[in-house]
């Protein structure tokens, strides 16, 4: 039996665990910097909204991959020797973004940052945990989608800002970023490895393997339902905010794209930060009722071309983002026997992956067969269905964290 991670004890103190938190807020950041620039990049390239979409859900399949072939890298191999390569193809993906010469250089960027922040955001999740004094798993679970929400959130500030008033729009973000990057490794570096295996690349077992166990299936259901929604929400705003704000409300500035991002993703955060306390099926199913009205304040904010309904919208169904998350992670981890948790958890994070994906390209198709209206309006209808299914099935089958 492989021997399990090393925990740092209380005496450590709390800074590893808060530079793995660090390092993984700045991980995500980079998978939402080209946000605001998609529309800058449309009038360079001279592509389509279908194919924004596209580009866009690239970044997911990377993150699939990242998941089939190596969500069990850093156990075997050790966490830093896991994280470093990753690192290595973000800054490669930056590069790509920063001097790419045609479409296909987007489409290589957005797949290599898929790749490289489900490698590493991964890894770094698993050394959170292992890094928070004494094991605490909530305090680790929180700290974590904590700093992923954020760093999601200030992505798109950092490069909308950068491109508007910075020189080289579609450059700067990502040399800019780099910098940053450049910390993290920095951190990763200083961070002291918990992994106890020690293999060769050459050594580590790829072998996929995804399934989530019977007994549990009946309360994973709604909680993989719940995911996909929230990250359907979620997914619309890092994909195709930019566009609803050019298209409908004529508001063209990187910036104001980049701050409708941030308050989302950051209200977001703060509904994590603010309700640790709260149990992980109720913070999940409030989080399903907040997604809701959120959802449905997209269409008002489009019919009304009214830019205060997108930033109410943003802010309600933000925090319902963020508290769906939280609680249906932590429902997950709860869940799951403790000898499969690892691929339960990855399950989950698919039906998030294709969540944040698959409605982004549907709007897209629609878009182009029907009217962007309809294809607005089928999205939220389907958002609104799918919350409500999982909110009925989370009350009827996800035990109470007391149970």
């Amino acid at each position: 039996m492989p021997t399990p991670p090393a925990r740092l004890p209380a005496a450590a103190g709390a800074w590893p665990a808060r530079i793995a938190a660090l390092d993984i807020g700045l991980m995500f950041m980079g998978s939402t910097l080209a946000t605001p620039l998609y529309g800058l990049w449309r009038r360079e390239f001279g592509f389509s909204a279908l194919t924004l979409t596209l580009v866009y859900a690239t970044y997911v399949v990377g993150n699939v991959l990242a998941l089939l072939l190596f969500g069990r890298l850093s156990d075997q191999v050790g966490r830093r020797r896991a994280s470093l390569p990753a690192l290595a193809l973000l800054a490669a993906a930056m590069l790509l973004f920063a001097f790419a010469r045609s479409l296909a250089w987007l489409y290589a960027g957005r797949a290599l940052t898929g790749l490289a922040v489900g490698v590493a955001g991964g890894t770094v999740n698993a050394w959170l945990a292992e890094l928070v004094p004494d094991g605490d798993r909530d305090r680790a679970s929180t700290m974590a989608i904590t700093a992923n929400l954020t760093g999601i959130a200030c992505g798109p500030l950092l490069a909308g800002a950068l491109a508007e008033f910075g020189p080289a729009p579609l450059a700067t973000p990502f040399l800019a970023f780099l910098v940053l990057l450049a910390l993290a490794t920095a951190g990763v570096w200083r961070l002291p490895e918990t992994a106890s295996q020690r293999l060769s690349f050459a050594q580590a077992s790829y072998r996929p393997r995804l399934a989530v166990p019977t007994g549990i299936r009946a309360a994973f259901a709604p909680v993989a339902v719940a995911a996909f929604a929230a990250f359907a929400f979620g997914g619309y705003y890092a994909g195709l905010i930019p566009t609803l704000l050019a298209d409908n409300l004529g508001v063209h500035s990187p910036t104001a794209a980049g701050a409708i991002v941030f308050e989302a993703y950051g209200a977001g955060a703060l509904a994590v930060l603010a309700t640790r306390r709260l149990p992980s099926r109720a913070a999940m199913l409030w989080g399903l009722a907040l997604v809701v009205p959120g959802t449905a304040g997209l269409l008002l904010a489009r019919a009304e071309s009214s830019l205060a309904a997108l930033a109410a919208t943003s802010l309600v169904g933000g925090a319902g983002f963020g508290l769906c998350y939280r609680g249906a992670l932590q429902v997950v981890q709860r869940i799951a026997p403790d000898d499969r948790r690892a691929e339960v958890v990855s399950c989950f994070l698919v039906a998030c992956f294709l969540g944040n994906s698959l409605p982004v390209v549907g709007v897209g198709l629609l878009a182009q067969a029907a009217s962007p209206s309809a294809a607005q309006s089928v999205f939220a209808a389907m958002v609104v269905l799918l919350a409500l299914a999982a909110l009925a099935a989370g009350l009827r089958w996800i035990p109470r964290d007391d149970a």
